[in-house]
């Protein structure tokens, strides 16, 4: 977690809480927010009018710092020692527990991730993770907004840290087979697009409200294109497990960079994709930013996040974790433990990215990718503050958790 900048207001308090003179994130100028009891109410822009509907309100000069809503993770595999895959009906505690550090973390809401396993074992998890969501939201506790089901139906050329031996053939029948009676709180699913020669696959999971995401994957530019046109509007992790980009063959996220309103998520640890790459990245997407960015950020974090440097178990493997990257005995890159804003601080240290996008696209992309809302009155929401040192290093703190549903809006429709 960054520093925090300033002491907190009271969260219990029920005066309105009025924030001025701050930046907003793909808006210009300085912004005044209220909130009532966690909920925006007002926005205008420049500084405090005077109201007497505010009454006793709070107010807060943010003296020229970001404001925003909290992180959503797209993409995390687990934490605190627990992996994703390995839920039982038996863990909803320690669900909880993750919900809270990730809270701690600036995260509002994420999908835990499902990585390729034995069919019986998704199962098991999406029945733990159904049973946690129908439960009353905890206060300052992360709240999952769904799962996304990193295969199974993936390339085995480009499966990565996945095992081969549980690799499924991506047709409607294994499909059903693998959402089984779970399709309702599938938000995305990962697959690779070469493998349905019928392109009936990706139509069907977005008759069902599944967001698809391609990943993992061979395709060509051609067959990526195919498979956008089907329906499908993501790609997973961009450069990892994928062709390169080539001046002959573009691949999949050529394809993706070519396509209007295909979101690219992307792991900024440092690691998962070079810098130079990065910049590239972000220049090729930028002209969709503020309207709706098609890049954001995920952690990809593995269930050592929270957790210190080591060995650690990881399905039959071991996972070696030093500096926040994880990697397999044979060194293959399987993850990070680094957690999602991060990302936001290693662009802008890395001078890769003004700080307004960079927390946008922790904050406001990974929403819009999947049809949430991103800011709007009447939006319940838990604020993060993002100031820059000196040193030109970010630093954020919460300033008022939410006080009656989830800040990350998970009832909103699907994307």
């Amino acid at each position: 977690m960054l520093t925090p900048i300033a002491p907190m207001p009271d969260p219990v308090t029920t005066r309105p809480i009025v924030l001025t003179n701050a930046q907003l994130p793909g808006l210009s100028g300085f912004h005044t927010t209220v909130l009532q009891q966690g909920v925006i109410v007002q926005q205008w822009p420049g500084p405090v009018i005077p109201n007497p509907d505010l009454g006793d309100a709070l107010v807060i000069d943010l003296q020229g710092d970001w404001l925003s809503l909290g992180g959503v993770d797209l993409q995390i595999n687990g934490a605190l020692g627990l992996a994703f895959p390995d839920l039982t009906v038996q863990d909803s505690e320690r669900l909880t527990e993750i919900g809270r550090l990730l809270w701690s973390q600036g995260v509002d809401g994420f999908l835990p991730t499902i990585v390729t396993t034995r069919v019986d074992k998704i199962h098991g998890a999406l029945a733990a993770i159904a049973a946690w969501m129908v439960k009353a939201p905890v206060p300052e506790t992360a709240q999952i907004l769904g799962v996304h089901l990193e295969g199974p139906f993936l390339n085995p050329d480009r499966r990565g840290a996945h095992p081969a031996a549980y690799l499924q053939p991506l047709t409607l029948e294994t499909v059903k087979t693998v959402l089984g009676d779970y399709a309702a709180i599938v938000k995305v699913i990962t697959l690779a697009p070469e493998l349905d020669p019928t392109g009936t696959v990706i139509p069907y999971l977005r008759s069902q409200g599944i967001t698809v995401s391609l990943g993992h994957s061979q395709a060509t530019a051609a067959q990526a294109r195919t498979a956008f046109t089907q329906g499908a509007s993501m790609v997973t992790h961009a450069f990892n497990a994928m062709p390169g980009l080539h001046h002959r063959e573009p691949g999949l996220l050529g394809a993706a960079l070519t396509t209007p309103g295909v979101a690219c998520g992307v792991i900024a640890d440092g690691q998962h994709v070079c810098s130079t790459m990065l910049d590239l990245l972000l220049r090729m997407t930028a002209a969709s930013y503020p309207e709706r960015d098609t890049l954001f950020l995920v952690s990809d974090a593995l269930a050592p996040l929270g957790l210190p440097d080591g060995t650690y178990p990881w399905d039959q493997r071991q996972i070696r974790v030093e500096q926040g990257t994880a990697r397999l005995p044979c060194h293959t890159l399987a993850g990070t433990t680094l957690p999602l804003l991060a990302g936001v601080e290693n662009l802008v240290a890395g001078g890769l990215c003004d700080p307004a996008r960079a927390i946008a696209l922790a904050t406001q992309s990974p929403r819009s990718a999947i049809g949430l809302a991103t800011w709007r009155l009447g939006q319940p929401a838990s604020l993060l503050r993002w100031h820059q040192d000196p040193h030109g290093q970010l630093h954020w703190q919460r300033l008022a958790p939410m006080a009656s549903s989830s800040p990350a809006n998970p009832s909103a429709a699907h994307n």
